[in-house]
């Protein structure tokens, strides 16, 4: 009962708690975002053009198989959320062993399939000629060390889904600031190129996964990790997967489209494929942030709803909302008067940067219009519905976006039919999640009891 006393997410200022939950994650989100970037920035600068293209021809493909496993692992993130809010202490116990188990086991089939598989779906991808083998050397390295990705971000879940976003954030800066060292060292003192760049990735994320693990070891609550306890409990594995299989699959859908479009854009050639590396480090941030807001709508509607609290469970919505608004209208700005200066940051090379400035300021007005579609989806993962929003996502998103790249890019084949893909999806989708959040049958009845 004390504990429930002290749980600010399920009984403070919403929109205060939000903001205090948010920017942890936010800027451990930054920071994490940091790793990628650093190694575009060092290749690019250090090894050349050929080798930022073949850093950033294999971003999706990476994105493809992670984000399937950490929409799965999300949903042990919901459950011990709404168990923890509800105050099932030894629930969260379970939730929490067989969540490590699961990261565990799908970090190692995952690292066996990307090294296999990489060489076949880059050529699938039209990856450059060029820039294939030094393409499929970074992947290689790089699912080598899906272990401790995974590690990470499901204890990192954890701690979330129990209120505690700062914590993550300070071991996540760490291990940032040791892969600019290390890729530093690796690329331009041992000149290993796209693997050192790798190597120094996976490294510090190693770092990550331990520290992280040794944290929740050190636990005096109910979510306290214990190597002894990692087991599959099947019942709970069962809640796990209903609720993070759809929302994998969502995750996949989106980046199986990327792929598609990453497809597309290869055959622009090195220095558009180049300059779309660039820029799609720079539309990570904003992904980064939406996504951090995501993350902290689930943890509050999901505490909330195991609480029994529906009304905080709207307002958290509706505060989820204008927040998302403030921050997306401040960093479209900020991208577009921006953007010339970052672009040259990353690269020398002035065809790629026309490119990159062209891209990015085309895409930053349009942010605004994925607005519902992060904080509802957000929500409805938080109450364990990721089902219809899933089939959302799989036509306004998937669906939609293959029917362009199919259909409307042959028809009328030029750079900027490529870069509407996106606007036109998000928009379609945004106004499904719309539709339906205001059906009102998202919400499951009762809540966990």
């Amino acid at each position: 009962m004390e504990r429930m006393k002290k749980n600010e997410i399920i009984t403070g200022t919403i929109w205060k708690q939000l903001l205090l939950f948010f920017f942890p994650i936010l800027i451990g989100s930054f920071f994490q975002q940091v790793y990628n970037t650093t190694d575009t920035i060092i290749v690019g600068q250090f090894v050349g053009t050929r080798a930022l293209a073949a850093v950033g021809s294999t971003g999706f493909f990476q994105m493809l198989v992670v984000g399937f496993f950490l929409g799965l692992s999300s949903g042990g993130t919901v459950v011990i959320s709404q168990y923890y809010g509800a105050g099932h202490d030894e629930n969260v116990r379970k939730a929490v062993h067989t969540s490590i188990a699961l990261s565990l086991a799908c970090g190692a089939a995952i690292m066996a399939l990307g090294y296999v598989l990489a060489p076949r779906v880059l050529r699938v991808m039209n990856t450059p000629a060029d820039v294939l083998d030094q393409a499929v050397t970074y992947t290689r390295v790089c699912f080598l060390g899906m272990i401790p990705v995974l590690t990470y971000n499901i204890g990192a879940g954890i701690l979330r889904a129990v209120g505690d976003s700062r914590r993550p954030l300070y071991f996540l800066i760490f291990s940032s600031v040791l892969n600019i060292l290390l890729d530093l060292l690796f690329v331009g003192g041992f000149h290993l190129g796209v693997a050192g760049a790798a190597l120094a990735t996976i490294l510090s994320q190693a770092i990550s996964a331990v520290l992280i693990l040794m944290l929740l070891a050190a636990s005096g609550e109910s979510y306290r990790f214990r190597p002894g306890e990692i087991r599959f409990h099947g019942w709970i594995l069962m809640k796990i997967v209903r609720i993070g299989i759809p929302a994998g699959l969502q995750a996949a859908m989106y980046q199986i489209s990327n792929v598609i479009v990453q497809r597309s854009v290869n055959g622009f050639g090195t220095d558009t494929v180049a300059a779309w590396a660039v820029y799609m480090r720079m539309d990570s941030v904003f992904w980064m942030i939406t996504g951090a807001l995501g993350i902290s709508v689930t943890t509050f509607v999901g505490q909330n709803f195991g609480a029994g609290q529906i009304d905080r469970v709207k307002r958290s919505i509706k505060d989820g909302l204008v927040i998302y608004t403030v921050l997306t209208a401040a960093m479209s700005f900020l991208l577009f008067a921006g953007c010339g200066f970052i672009i040259s940051l990353f690269t020398p090379d002035e065809s790629v940067r026309e490119i990159g400035v062209w891209l990015m300021r085309h895409y930053c007005l349009f942010y605004i219009v994925f607005i519902f579609v992060e904080i509802y989806s957000g929500a409805m993962r938080g109450v364990g519905n990721t089902f219809i929003p899933t089939v959302l996502t799989a036509f306004g998103v998937c669906v939609l976006r293959i029917l362009w790249i199919m259909f409307v890019l042959p028809a009328h084949y030029s750079l900027l039919t490529l870069v509407m893909t996106y606007p036109v999806t998000w928009s379609a989708t945004s106004l499904l999640f719309l539709i339906y959040y205001h059906t009102g049958r998202w919400m499951p009845d009762p809540p966990l009891s």
